[in-house]
């Protein structure tokens, strides 16, 4: 794209650029700068900067400029941000940090990918994390991000942890929890949550010793993410994964569901058929209310269908489960001492807490059979229908 197509779409598409800075006096002048060459149409969050920030932006009266008396970090700073741009009609906010090591000469990349797109989408700059000069642990950082953001939406992207990203202003999230770097986790799992395409695209990254300056706190901050994560992971267990499965199911026939989301899915009929053979596992399991997080990790950590799984471990769904438990029992008896006859017994809890080792034993043994039984059932079935898949 020209220089002048590309203030062009700019301005039709209503595009901010919103920098937040705090204590970058280095870089700041030469980040703005760069901007100017496409745009006027910049915030600056000004995050409680101590040095000589509030000087050099009063040398730019033509950008709008937010002040903020204490540092708060920068995810309440993007939030500001990102408030402020619809405040004042934009649509979408490119987010370019100011300590250098981004180049405002990328803001085209962003702006084609956008015009390329159908509908709205979330956009995260691709940096070369193996070029000269990137720290490894920025490179293990963006690694161990990657993986998570995939576990918790199934997106798999080469770069999370880039600041430089354009936000459909409004398909994000209006409310976060979060205030400081751990905010870019929270903010793009939230949007893709929402099904909007989280996307990378490939920017140029600079990384100066002399000149940058980190506030990235190693030991608080990747403590604070983490912390996170696990929050992200338990949600995605237990209502994402149920609710994208569900609403995929409500929106086909069940001939259509068992052809696309059975037949047709990610991986051989072997791989399918041990993903049946899980999900039933876990489900006749003693392991009462882990059901679904077990199946989705376990999934995950054999890289076995997801869906599948999780479907084939609700057969232990409420009416079902007294002849689970009595069929346990049974199964369980001969190999425990017990005077209780239970098909005189009333089948509840109470009855399983009383023979408590026979229930487990009988779950395991009836876990076992029927995942067997069902897994090698499976995988004649699909040989049969879908003979090509092996």
């Amino acid at each position: 794209m020209t220089l002048p197509e590309v203030q062009n779409a700019i301005s039709e598409k209503k595009i901010c650029i919103l920098i937040p800075t705090y204590n970058n006096e280095k870089t700041l002048r030469r980040v703005i700068t760069g901007v100017l060459d496409y745009t006027e149409s910049i915030i600056v969050i000004n995050d409680g900067s101590t040095d000589s920030t509030p000087r050099i932006l009063g040398q730019y009266p033509q950008i709008t400029t937010v002040s903020l008396p204490e540092n708060k970090g920068k995810g309440n700073g993007l939030k500001i941000g990102f408030r402020k741009a619809k405040e004042l009609g934009f649509n979408y906010s490119i987010t370019i940090d100011s300590d250098g090591q981004h180049y405002p000469d990328d803001l085209p990349v962003f702006v084609e990918a956008l015009l390329n797109e159908e509908h709205d989408v979330l956009l995260i700059g691709n940096r070369n994390m193996s070029q000269d000069g990137i720290p490894k642990k920025s490179s293990f950082g963006n690694r161990f991000s990657n993986f998570w953001f995939w576990f918790e939406t199934g997106i798999k992207l080469e770069d999370t942890q880039s600041g430089y990203r354009l936000y459909p202003l409004h398909k994000i999230p209006k409310k976060y929890f979060t205030p400081k770097f751990e905010f870019e986790i929270e903010i793009i799992v939230r949007t893709a949550w929402r099904h909007v395409p989280v996307k990378n695209v490939p920017i140029k990254v600079l990384y100066d010793p002399a000149e940058r300056v980190s506030h990235f706190r190693p030991f608080k901050d990747f403590t604070r993410i983490s912390i996170l994560n696990t929050i992200l992971v338990t949600i995605t267990l237990l209502y994402i994964i149920p609710r994208n499965f569900i609403n995929n199911f409500r929106k086909k026939s069940f001939k259509r569901f068992i052809k696309e989301d059975v037949l047709e899915s990610d991986g051989s009929n072997r791989t399918k058929a041990f993903s049946i053979a899980l999900g039933v596992f876990i489900g006749f399991s003693p392991l009462w209310g882990f059901h679904t997080l077990l199946t989705i990790s376990l999934a995950v950590l054999f890289k076995l269908n997801k869906v599948l799984a999780f479907v084939a471990s609700n057969v232990s769904f409420p009416p079902f489960i007294p002849f689970i438990i009595a069929a346990s029992l049974f199964l369980g008896s001969p190999f425990v001492h017990s005077d209780s006859n239970i098909l005189s017994s009333e089948l509840n809890f109470e009855l399983i807490k009383n023979n408590l080792l026979q229930y487990v034993i009988g779950s395991t043994i009836l876990a076992t059979t029927m995942s067997m039984i069902l897994g090698i059932g499976t995988f004649f079935f699909l040989n049969r229908v879908n003979p090509d898949n092996n």
